[in-house]
């Protein structure tokens, strides 16, 4: 059975050796959730098997018995008045498996449309749609895999395009020790119809893995992430962003990137406490946000994120906020229930 497992991770990383990343890639917004405990979790998070729909949006493999007939909905205003949403739904077929509909939106608003001299003719919009079809199977008490298929959809006034993917993930969850393992493809397709004629562009596909830990006799739960299996080196080299002047030449030297630096940016370190059923905080730290984002001179809170679940009779709320930029964040919001708790069991 290890030997099948072995297969299967080296499948997910051998699936995405092409992946772009860096804005060399369409359709981002796949990469961006509206998922309020996501986002709290530095925007990525397949390590935790439980309840939670929003979970298994990241990695199919997630899906379990428990989320059968769960639905959820979060949105977000993101930067500049973005906006991305969720809603999602599962229901669990007993030897078949468990599955889910979602779909994924963002809508980046209304845009002027002008002639060559600036005179408005009108407006348009622009937006992105991915409808998900997922599905997860339990193979044993330990062990679980899912795919999930998306159908994705841009709609930018004269330009749209039309493609698919697919997330395909395995995880190792043992409960009694409380170890999470996920491996994941995540992304991985191609467009069926290009922005621009025969102009085929790549999508945002990657190999990841993560696992979490709940500390024994502690409310503590830790998670990690290590994004780009498929891809080392994912910084930048900005040329007009020179280093100190040589003293001797006086010649600028160009700054350089180091292994610690690159090593560091594939990482994701979260937390959550589970201060009870009904109540979690959650923190995590985003390396790739914080190298990218921050201002050397004031870098803030930028690649931290942070945020809380709490239940309220049968709704579970969550709130979770991403620090992007010095100059603003997103809040996200969540709202799950789970509908067979509004039916009245027989006495």
């Amino acid at each position: 059975m290890k030997k099948h497992y072995f297969a299967l991770i080296c499948f997910i990383i051998s699936a995405t050796s092409y992946a772009q990343i860096g804005g060399a890639s369409v359709y981002s917004f796949l990469n961006v959730p509206a998922s309020a405990r996501i986002a709290a979790l530095g925007g990525t998070f397949i390590s935790v098997r439980d309840n939670d729909i929003n979970s298994a949006l990241q990695a199919p493999s997630l899906l379990n018995e428990s989320m059968s007939k769960s639905i959820a909905l979060s949105a977000v205003t993101y930067v500049d008045g973005v906006k991305f949403g969720d809603a999602s739904y599962v229901k669990d077929f007993d030897k078949l498996g468990t599955f889910l509909a979602s779909m994924h939106y963002a809508n980046y608003g209304d845009f002027k449309e002008t002639d060559v001299y600036g005179d408005i003719q009108g407006t348009f919009h622009a937006s992105d749609y991915a409808l998900n079809i997922g599905w997860g199977y339990q193979y044993n008490p330990l062990f679980s895999f899912g795919a999930t298929i998306k159908g994705i959809y841009s709609d930018y006034y004269i330009y749209n395009a039309f493609g698919l993917a697919a997330d395909i993930s395995a995880t190792y969850y043992d409960s009694l020790r409380q170890w999470t393992i996920t491996a994941e493809a995540k992304n991985v397709g191609a467009q069926l119809k290009n922005y621009v004629k025969d102009n085929n562009e790549p999508l945002p596909a990657e190999a990841l893995i993560a696992v979490s830990k709940r500390l024994a006799h502690t409310p503590l739960r830790f998670n990690l992430t290590y994004r780009h299996l498929e891809k080392f080196d994912m910084s930048y080299s900005d040329p007009n962003d020179l280093g100190d002047v040589d003293p001797l030449t006086g010649e600028a030297q160009v700054k350089t990137i180091g292994f610690f630096n690159k090593f560091s940016r594939h990482f994701i370190v979260g937390a959550e406490v589970l201060l009870s059923k009904n109540f979690h905080l959650r923190a995590a730290y985003n390396f790739q946000r914080r190298r990218e984002l921050s201002i050397d001179s004031r870098p803030g809170t930028v690649g931290f994120s942070f945020g809380f679940g709490l239940k309220i009779s049968k709704f579970i709320l969550s709130y979770g906020r991403g620090n992007y930029h010095l100059a603003g964040g997103a809040n996200h919001f969540s709202i799950s229930t789970n509908l067979s708790e509004f039916i009245k069991k027989k006495s």
